[in-house]
């Protein structure tokens, strides 16, 4: 993807352009937060594109409530199950490695959640932090060395 000025921006890119050509698409944010989102919640582009973040009404960090780590772990279990239930064609997690060296999920659940979701499903890792066996699991790994929301 040359020309895209970030790899967040490059992926994102990609998700949109596989939405418009057909594919099934989630975006799932874990660390973006400010918007108060949560699964009930998604956001829906070109009509196959969801975008989800956590139920928070701030960025999170390393410090954090336990109502945040409530919300984290809540957008993990639809997640999970829109992986599992619903197999989209292209799964984007992004700042996942975060989330998960923040305390907020469990490696051992993302791993066996991507172990088992359908073949043709592409899962795509955007951030830091994201341990090997979980970058094991992905079809592509973008790491981002800023953090931010």
């Amino acid at each position: 993807a040359a020309g895209c000025r970030g790899r967040c921006a490059c992926v994102c890119s990609e998700a949109l352009r596989a939405a418009g050509l057909g594919s099934r698409v989630l975006i799932w944010r874990f660390l973006g937060g400010g918007v108060d989102q949560g699964p009930q919640q998604p956001v829906q582009m070109c009509g196959r594109l969801t975008w989800l973040r956590p139920a928070v009404t701030s960025c999170l960090q390393a410090e954090h409530s336990a109502d945040d780590k409530q919300a984290v772990q809540e957008l993990w279990q639809e997640t999970h199950r829109q992986i599992l239930e619903e197999a989209p064609d292209l799964v984007v997690l992004d700042e996942l490695g975060l989330a998960l060296d923040y305390g907020l999920l469990d490696a051992n659940a993302v791993i066996s959640t991507l172990q088992t979701r359908p073949g043709r499903m592409d899962v795509i890792l955007t951030g830091p932090a994201v341990p090997e066996p979980v970058m094991a699991m992905a079809d592509q790994v973008t790491e981002l060395r800023r953090d931010r929301c």
